[in-house]
C-alpha cells in the first residue's frame, strides 16, 4: 500500500517566486532521478515550502532523500483533514503503539497556510490533554525539552499531516542549479570540499587519487548518480593535466581544491586566472574529518 512522504526544504523556499518554481523543479528532477537508478516509483505533488512524495517503497526513498541537496529533512507521514476532531482522533490512534508506560512526549504542532480557528499552541496543548486523558492508566508526562517521544502536527491549509520522527537530509539548493566545477579529491579534505559546493547547487566533477577513490566513488556519487569520477595518475605533477582536461570537457568554471591557508599563494601561482574554490581553507584536520562523517553518514 503506497505510504505518503513529506519533503521539508529550507533554503529555496526564501527564494523569489520565479527562481523558487525553477529551483523546485531542478528538485523534483533530482529527486525522481534517485528513483529511477534504485527503480523504484513515486508520485510528487508540492505546496509552498513542502513535497510530498507517495511511494510503494518507502524505507527505500526514505534513503534516498537524505541524499538530495535542497531537502532539509523527510517524514513518513498520515494525512487526515484540518479538523480538530479528525486530528485528535487520528493521533491518539497512531500514539497507542508508541507511548509505553512512564514514556515522556511533546505534541510539535504547526499551523500554516489558511485560516483555522486555533493557534499551533492551543492545538497542541489540546491534544497533548487528551493524550493523557486517553492513555491515564500509563504514568504518561510531558516533557518539552527532551521527551523519549515526539508527536509531530503540521496542519497545511486543509489537510494535516501526522508523523512520528524527522529524518534529515544534506539542506543546500538542489544540485544543478550553479555552475560547473571540477574538484581533486585526495582524500577527506578533497571530498568534503567536493560535497561542499555540490550543497551549493554545483555539479562537480571528481579527479581523484588512490586515498580518495573510494570516496568519490562509495559516498559522493551517492549524491549525484551521473557524476563523472576520473582517476589521475599517481604523480601529483599529474592531476593539475587531468583536472585541466576534464574541465575543458565539461566546461566547468572552476576548480575545487583540498588547500589550506598557507597553500594558497602556491595553488594562485599554479593555477593562474583560473577560478578556485576551497572551502575547507579554514578547517582543521580534526574539523574536516566531523565534518566528513556526518556527510557520509547522509549516504549510508
Amino acid at each position: 500500500m503506497p505510504e505518503l512522504i513529506l519533503v521539508r526544504y529550507g533554503e529555496l523556499a526564501l527564494k523569489s517566486s520565479p527562481v523558487r518554481r525553477e529551483f523546485e523543479a531542478v528538485l523534483r528532477r533530482n529527486i525522481l532521478d534517485q528513483f529511477v537508478r534504485a527503480g523504484i516509483s513515486g508520485r510528487l505533488r508540492a505546496d509552498h515550502g513542502h513535497l510530498y512524495v507517495e511511494v510503494d517503497a518507502a524505507e527505500v526513498a526514505l534513503g534516498l532523500l537524505r541524499r538530495v541537496f535542497g531537502i532539509t529533512s523527510v517524514s513518513r507521514v498520515h494525512e487526515v483533514p484540518s479538523e480538530r476532531t479528525a486530528i485528535a482522533a487520528r493521533l491518539l490512534e497512531l500514539s497507542d503503539a508508541r507511548l509505553s508506560p512512564g514514556a515522556t512526549f511533546a505534541v510539535r504542532a504547526r499551523r500554516t497556510g489558511g485560516r483555522h480557528p486555533f493557534s499551533s499552541q492551543e492545538l497542541a496543548a489540546e491534544l497533548g490533554a487528551a493524550i493523557l486523558e486517553r492513555f491515564s492508566d500509563r504514568s504518561l508526562k510531558v516533557d518539552l525539552e527532551d521527551p523519549s517521544v515526539e508527536l509531530f502536527v503540521e496542519v497545511r491549509g486543509p489537510r494535516t499531516y501526522l508523523s512520528f520522527d524527522r529524518v534529515r537530509g544534506p539542506g543546500g539548493l538542489p544540485l544543478g542549479v550553479a555552475g560547473r566545477l571540477v574538484a581533486l579529491v585526495d582524500g577527506p579534505r578533497g571530498a568534503l570540499g567536493a560535497y561542499l559546493m555540490m550543497k551549493r547547487g554545483c555539479r562537480v566533477g571528481l579527479v581523484t587519487v588512490p586515498d580518495g577513490e573510494p570516496l568519490a566513488r562509495d559516498v559522493l556519487s551517492r549524491f549525484d548518480p551521473a557524476v563523472r569520477i576520473v582517476a589521475a595518475a599517481p604523480e601529483p605533477i599529474e592531476w593539475a593535466r587531468t583536472i585541466a582536461e576534464l574541465s575543458a570537457q565539461s566546461h566547468a568554471e572552476g576548480v575545487v581544491l583540498p588547500i589550506r591557508v598557507d597553500d594558497y599563494p602556491a595553488a594562485r601561482a599554479q593555477w593562474g586566472e583560473s577560478v578556485l574554490f576551497s572551502p575547507t581553507v579554514g578547517f582543521t584536520d580534526e574539523e574536516v574529518d566531523d565534518r566528513w562523517k556526518r556527510a557520509a553518514a547522509l549516504a549510508e
